[in-house]
Parts: structure tokens; C-alpha cells; sequence
């Protein structure tokens, strides 16, 4: 069932008394809302994903490939977060091998949350054994 015919109730049985009536209301009711939140998540990963992108030099000096590595890094990212940092996943999900999506991490420097999360753990064990 679409959204669409979700939103309009349509597709739903009539209702066939008090209790019925209000029990449709509230499915309908539940699936708005369901729509609604779907909505507000594709608009949110919308705003993050534009303030992540970084804003054009001033002197209109744009590289082709820098704009291309940037792009492929936040793909790579967003697979990543899509994944829950499990690269396997996120290379069939963007359609290379393993070994060339690890390749492209190294390249771009790139750390999951969970990796960064580690890392800084062990900084401050260091710094407080220090």
C-alpha cells in the first residue's frame, strides 16, 4: 500500500461500530505519523549532509579531482554510518571490493565513529598513565 493511500485511509475496511470506528482512526492516525516521521529523516539527512559539504574557495578555483574525492569520501562515510562501520557491507552497498573500498579509507583517511571513538579512548589511557 502506498503512502499516498495510506495518508487518505484509503484501502481501509469501514467501520462496523463505535469501537471499530476508533480503532480506524488510530491506524490511520498511526500511519501518518509513520509517513511524517519518514519524511522528517529524509529531510534531516538532507540538512546534514549539506552542512558537511565544505563551501567553494573564494578565488573560483575549482580541480575536478578534488571535488571528485571529496565527493567519494562522503559517500564512503555515509556507507559507513549506513553500515554501522562494517566495510564489507558497505562495499557491496556501493558496488566495489572490500579491497578497494579499504584502499580508498586509507587514501581519504578515513575513520568510523567506532575507530575515532577507540582511538581517543586510548589517547586519554595514555595521557592519564602519563
Amino acid at each position: 500500500m502506498s503512502d499516498a493511500a495510506i495518508w487518505g485511509g484509503e484501502g481501509m475496511p469501514s467501520p462496523k461500530g463505535p469501537q471499530t470506528s476508533v480503532l480506524l482512526r488510530e491506524a490511520t492516525l498511526d500511519n501518518r505519523l509513520s509517513s511524517l516521521r519518514k519524511v522528517a529523516l529524509t529531510l534531516l539527512d538532507a540538512v546534514d549532509s549539506l552542512r558537511r559539504a565544505q563551501p567553494v574557495s573564494r578565488d573560483n578555483h575549482i580541480r575536478l579531482q578534488d571535488e571528485v574525492h571529496r565527493f567519494e569520501a562522503d559517500l564512503i562515510r555515509a556507507a559507513l554510518e549506513k553500515t554501522g562501520g562494517n566495510q564489507a557491507r558497505a562495499a557491496r552497498l556501493l558496488g566495489v571490493k572490500h579491497t578497494t573500498l579499504n584502499a580508498k579509507i586509507k587514501r581519504y583517511r578515513i575513520a568510523n565513529d567506532a575507530n575515532i571513538q577507540e582511538a581517543d579512548k586510548k589517547v586519554g589511557d595514555r595521557e592519564i598513565a602519563a
